[in-house]
């Protein structure tokens, strides 16, 4: 029987184990965007997870929704990405760039020029982010032309080649959370009337083609795709066919054979079903065809629900979010069934080491109670110590 600990080869990616850190946006970018030294230890901390999905990076400066969140577009920016892959590298881990265009959830402050963001409508978003006056309402946006929309591609596949450049193992393309691909893809928000908008294959086109490029670059084994179907988190509501719309997606991309689909299951950060959706569906189609493309889930998974779901073969991985922010040494709690961390809510966003870089790990004698091979030893009687 597969378990939560055991390796897996994935695309052209292999990992220790099955868990994944989630990527988590933190806020801790140093100016011009550019990964921080103290990033690079946090990173480093985490590097026994089977895989890291990094923090959202945006894509260019036109794609930057929040304050201080790293960049992937420039020399400077890839050279601090490159400290930390190395870094993880060097601790036996491996880790992904999530790429990131924030579309209509962002600030003129943030903008190039101040200018209005960009997006799939000039609807503004009812949603807030973080700019340097703290949470305020975004931005009115404007609709992209037809024109534009090539550059968006060709911005995704800079971008991916940039992070490969940097020592990457792949990439993820930030395709939920009410953002810029998700903006064309849900008729809750997209309003045009040009071959992106309308039908869901209109809507699912510009996904598909920067997933194209993207593969087209790197290799199909090292390009993943984030989703969320059903979260109505930064003001994207529901698609009035979230299934249909879902299962043409994976179709479209299906050829790509993909390394991994990375599935938020319901709401973001909430309840798991606010309203029913069939992952399984999803699953299945994905991987039909496609046997070494990992299903990664994702959303409120406890030890529990993890070990489950791949036992019974419903997911290859599973991502955790909070729990790998106050628990550097997740992979050996999850292991250990110890106890976790809380998380210091107010130290979420910005700041320093501070809630980001000095969370317990387990007592020395707890890790010396795993076997090489990351089973518990038979005979040691672990204590734990906060």
């Amino acid at each position: 029987m597969t378990t939560l600990f055991d390796p897996i080869h994935f695309g052209h990616i292999e990992a220790a184990n099955r868990i994944v850190m989630a990527p988590l946006t933190r806020n801790r970018a140093g100016a011009g965007q550019v990964p921080s030294d103290l990033m690079t230890t946090y990173y480093e901390q985490r590097a026994s997870a089977g895989l890291i999905v990094t923090e959202a990076t945006q894509i260019s400066q036109t794609g930057q929704g929040y304050l201080d969140t790293p960049g992937i577009y420039d020399g400077e920016q890839i050279r601090g990405w490159s400290k930390i892959a190395d870094a993880v590298h060097v601790k036996g881990g491996k880790l992904v760039m999530q790429l990131w265009h924030v579309g209509r959830i962002s600030h003129t402050s943030l903008q190039p020029g101040r200018q209005s963001p960009v997006s799939s409508t000039a609807r503004r978003a009812n949603a807030k982010t973080f700019t340097a006056n703290g949470f305020e309402d975004v931005s009115v946006p404007r609709a992209l032309g037809l024109a534009e929309l090539p550059g968006i591609v060709e911005e995704f596949r800079k971008a991916a080649r940039n992070a490969m450049d940097a020592g990457f193992d792949g990439v993820e393309v930030h395709g939920a959370n009410g953002y810029l691909l998700e903006q064309f893809l849900r008729d809750s928000i997209n309003d045009r009337t040009d071959r992106y908008g309308g039908s869901k294959a209109n809507r699912v086109r510009l996904t598909v083609e920067v997933m194209t490029a993207i593969a087209a670059e790197l290799g199909c084994g090292r390009t993943g795709l984030r989703l969320s179907p059903v979260t109505p988190v930064n003001d994207a509501g529901a698609d009035s066919d979230a299934q249909g719309l879902f299962n043409l997606l994976l179709e479209e991309l299906a050829p790509l054979k993909l390394a991994f689909i990375h599935i938020i299951e319901g709401a973001t950060g909430g309840a798991r079903a606010p309203v029913p959706f069939d992952y399984a569906e999803l699953h299945d189609r994905f991987k039909a065809g496609n046997e070494h493309g990992a299903w990664i889930v994702n959303n409120g998974y406890t030890r529990g629900m993890a070990i489950n779901v791949i036992a019974n073969g419903a997911a290859d991985m599973v991502a955790f979010g909070r729990a790998f922010i106050s628990n550097p040494d997740l992979v050996n709690r999850l292991r250990l069934d110890a106890p976790l961390a809380a998380v210091n809510v107010e130290t979420l966003y910005g700041g320093g080491a501070g809630g980001y870089t000095d969370y317990p790990v387990l007592d020395p004698g707890v890790a010396a109670s795993l076997e090489p091979d990351g089973r518990l030893r038979t005979d040691f009687d672990y204590r734990w110590r906060a």
